[in-house]
């Protein structure tokens, strides 16, 4: 996880090129739409999530595929330990890169859309809890295409479906919040879809890599 980490430090532009992409996206929305408060308030939750999985979605391709092209997955696998601690390093370090900044600067531009405050604290806990969730099924996708021509269009086809209900339930827990019938609910599912993936996700993501390893 450091060794990714301090790569994505030297290569900072295709982070910023993510985090950048998740802003654009959701500042054009309210620029397009009008100033309507309560247009902007009722579109709020779909158009941040929304950009929030196109955003994780760009950056599955360098999870594995860098390591993949230059030999060093290989070279990963034969190591002591487990390739399953291998995924969950890799995905780690693919969430604190990609999805936490998404979540420190949401609640931000959530104020482009005149969300009150709760609406804002359940915006940033639904993102944290929903990227990891989009990480974790982004390494079985990624995984799944390791060394395929057009692997990052078809690791999109892949894990869109897959990504939906958090989809759902994520902007759901915003939308919850801004009409007051409360987002436990919402909030408790997205927690569920969380620990599932965290169990059955590294497990399969190793699978496939030891399929596309061999």
């Amino acid at each position: 996880m450091a060794r990714d980490l301090l790569i994505a430090l030297r290569h900072r532009s295709d982070v910023l090129t993510t985090f950048f992409f998740f802003v654009i996206v959701v500042s054009l929305y309210p620029l397009g739409v009008g100033p309507e408060r309560e247009t902007l308030r009722e579109i709020a939750p779909g158009v941040i999530w929304v950009a929030a999985l196109l955003a994780a979605m760009l950056s599955l391709a360098r999870m594995f595929g860098t390591d993949y092209a230059d030999g060093t997955l290989e070279q990963l696998a034969l190591t002591p330990q487990p390739l399953v601690v291998l995924v969950i390093a890799k995905v780690a370090a693919h969430w604190l890169t990609t999805g936490l900044p998404l979540v420190l600067v949401a609640p931000v531009l959530g104020l482009q859309f005149d969300l009150p405050a709760d609406s804002l604290a359940t915006l940033s806990w639904s993102l944290l809890i929903g990227t990891p969730v989009l990480s974790l099924l982004g390494s079985v996708g990624a995984s799944l295409t390791l060394g395929v021509r057009g692997g990052a269009a078809l690791t999109s086809l892949l894990v869109l479906p897959l990504y939906v209900p958090v989809l759902i339930f994520g902007a759901g827990a915003v939308a919850a919040t801004v009409t007051g019938s409360g987002a436990h609910g919402h909030l408790t599912v997205l927690g569920a879809m969380l620990m599932i993936a965290l169990v059955f996700a590294p497990w399969a993501s190793a699978a496939a890599l030891r399929i596309s390893l061999e």
